[in-house]
């Protein structure tokens, strides 16, 4: 086996590990103690799979360093405080105090001049550099409807990237434990509640470079089946068959190109996961058939609580291979959720996860193409749902996890839940269908959740000012490892006016996973429903989106092979143009496509930064020089789009569905 080039020093704050996985990934341990052996649900890759390297090694009177090949680390011989610098002799991600592990898990380092800092998974808001706040990694589902400081999220990823003219590096703080990272002191400190201070560092000197070597050790995503990267239809709910085939009818009659309709809870019997509602839903493969003979898939829904029902066999086959979370006292935890009093399974243990997963690939025999893992961060209600109750809390952090061998409690396991629910359901769709990648959507997860799953932001509203947030969440998802993202186009909660539904599918038609869904209560929001000059901008929105397929599947094979994002902040293209930091209304679509969406009500133009070299309006085909602001107008049929000139873009022929397309 490979042993990765390792350095230890001892001091007298405590014992510190550098490991050397590449010239330009280096990992970080401090510990008052011993170091903590690897655990079978850790999301990094192990360190024996990089090899030996060669690195030199000097000292002075004060310090000793270590020469990567890429960058320098310098390390102070009194207290072990650490410094980073490239080949042009600039500082990077230097200690502002030495580590401590006896008294915090915490890490406290300077924030450069220039530097501005990404990343950090979901967050709201609409700015898209993230200095200045305190960010906290813990998932949960937050109060709904949410505005700009909600934090934390439903998603938890520790972590960021920081870039300056010339330089970047990136962070993961390996650490499963509630942590957060604070900027609001022009310094950077990162700390969790327990656990060890273990850190990645990636050295860039670009965002690109930093990403790939993030995904070395995070993992990469798989490229999506085709149909997955069609426009998905959803709402809260479809209540019956009747009511699904009149939806799948409308898109075709309307020639609105459509692959995926999504069934949430009510297609459940009592919100029972793998099950039907037999009134509603009689003959389910037969719907699914039919559905499939006119070029839709279905994904349905599946929550994180199992019902406590006796004479329900999912729950009772898990009682017998004690398959769910236990208290510490023994006894089953356990909590309200839709189908009020549930369990929940300890996907910490590979034994529970494959135990899901058989779950998922009898399900996936009904024709079920794909599945979406909601409430998984995991929620729970302060009451039955049928008295009312809604979501404020989370198992008790003492609930015992994992195998005996690796036992801990909830305070770790919290934030890998989704990731292992996801994973699992991942691992079911394999068994089912080995030909062809899974397709999972998950609302909860951590870092690594790329491998396994298509994420989405959760319960976002009508409202203007989210429709703009979706911007800078997507991106800051992307430079975080996380390349197949969307938000619920229209807003899921209130109503969408129809300007507002027009301008969100002109840029959502373009986010990585693009799905329109919206909440039980609300008026219809399919395509359709806001009338004929609406439907006309969606239909021209989602034809842009099928002609873009083969640039599509080019990029999520990029991602697959690299860890480079689909949508991308214009810094990631150009790191070296300051003005491009703080742009969190315009996105790369790769490397070719700049879109600049209308986000205010009533506005026919707006302003645009084009970045260096020449640019042709996607519209008129005008060729733009580069380096300037420009006005665009943008009348409701038309948002501002823009070709990079010396870019590639291959185009596909217009289609309904995926499957037109053959192969």
């Amino acid at each position: 086996m490979n042993q990765p080039t390792t350095f230890d020093f001892s001091f007298p704050n405590g014992r510190l590990r550098i490991r050397v996985l590449t010239a330009q990934i280096v990992r970080l341990r401090w510990t008052a103690s011993e170091f903590a052996p690897r655990r079978s649900w850790a999301v990094t890759r192990p360190d024996e799979e990089f090899a030996a390297l060669p690195v030199q090694r000097g000292e002075d009177a004060e310090t000793i360093w270590l020469d990567t090949g890429a960058f320098r680390l310098i390390i102070a011989k009194a207290d072990g405080r650490l410094r980073c610098v490239d080949a042009n002799g600039r500082t990077f991600c230097a200690d502002a105090i030495a580590p401590d592990p006896a008294q915090a898990v915490q890490w406290i380092r300077k924030q450069e001049p220039g530097e501005c800092f990404y990343g950090f998974g979901e967050r709201s808001g609409c700015t898209l550099e993230r200095s200045g706040r305190r960010w906290v990694n813990w998932t949960r589902d937050p109060a709904h409807p949410h505005g700009p400081d909600v934090d934390p999220m439903y998603i938890a990823i520790p972590v960021y990237l920081a870039v300056r003219p010339g330089l970047a590096y990136g962070i993961y703080f390996n650490n499963t434990f509630q942590s957060e990272f604070d900027l609001q002191h022009e310094l950077v400190c990162f700390e969790a509640k327990d656990g060890e201070l273990d850190c990645y560092l990636f050295y860039g000197p670009r965002p690109a470079q930093v990403l790939q070597g993030l995904s070395e050790v995070l993992g990469r995503m798989a490229p999506p089946p085709r149909w997955a990267l069609g426009y998905h239809q959803s709402r809260w709910s479809y209540g019956d068959a009747d009511e699904v085939r009149h939806l799948a009818l409308e898109f075709r009659a309307r020639r609105i190109p459509c692959d995926v309709i999504h069934l949430d809870i009510d297609h459940m019997d009592g919100y029972r996961d793998f099950t039907w509602d037999k009134q509603n839903f009689p003959n389910p493969k037969g719907l699914l058939a039919q559905l499939r003979a006119w070029g839709f898939r279905v994904v349905t829904i599946v929550d994180a609580g199992v019902k406590i029902d006796e004479h329900y066999s999912v729950f009772r086959h898990g009682m017998e291979r004690n398959v769910f979370i236990r208290q510490a006292n023994g006894e089953l935890a356990h909590g309200y959720v839709w189908p009020d009093d549930a369990a929940f399974c300890d996907y910490l243990r590979p034994e529970v996860r494959a135990w899901w997963a058989e779950r998922v690939r009898q399900w996936a025999q009904t024709g079920v193409a794909g599945m979406w893992c909601d409430m998984n961060e995991p929620v729970i209600f302060d009451r039955p749902f049928s008295q009312g109750g809604g979501g404020i809390g989370t198992l008790p952090l003492d609930a015992q996890q994992g195998t005996p061998r690796e036992r801990t409690t909830h305070a770790e396991g919290h934030n890998l839940f989704g990731l292992g629910m996801a994973r699992a359901t991942w691992e079911g769709l394999a068994a089912a269908r080995p030909d062809e990648t899974p397709f999972v959507l998950t609302r909860s997860a951590f870092a690594g959740i790329q491998r396994w799953s298509a994420a989405w932001m959760g319960d976002n509203d009508s409202w203007w000012e989210h429709l703009e947030m979706s911007l800078p969440q997507l991106m800051n998802m992307g430079l975080s490892g996380v390349p197949f993202v969307g938000v619920d186009i229209g807003g899921f909660g209130n109503n969408a006016s129809p300007e507002l539904f027009a301008r969100w599918m002109q840029i959502g038609a373009l986010y990585p996973f693009c799905r329109g869904h919206s909440s039980a209560g609300t008026q219809p929001h399919e395509p359709w429903a806001f009338g004929p000059e609406v439907e006309a901008i969606c239909r021209a929105a989602l034809e842009l989106r099928y002609q873009l397929l083969p640039y599509l599947q080019g990029l999520f094979n990029e991602a697959s092979q690299t860890g480079a994002p689909v949508f991308r902040p214009l810094l990631y293209e150009f790191p070296d143009d300051p003005v491009t930091y703080s742009l969190h209304d315009e996105v790369m679509l790769g490397p070719a496509l700049l879109a600049a969406p209308i986000l205010r009500p009533g506005q026919q133009a707006r302003a645009v930064y084009l970045p260096e070299g020449e640019w042709i309006d996607w519209w008129s085909g005008e060729v733009l020089r580069g380096g300037q602001h420009i006005l665009a107008q943008a009348p409701l049929a038309r948002m501002p789009l823009y070709q990079r000139a010396d870019q590639a873009l291959p185009l596909g022929p217009l289609v309904q569905y995926t499957d037109e397309l053959g192969g």
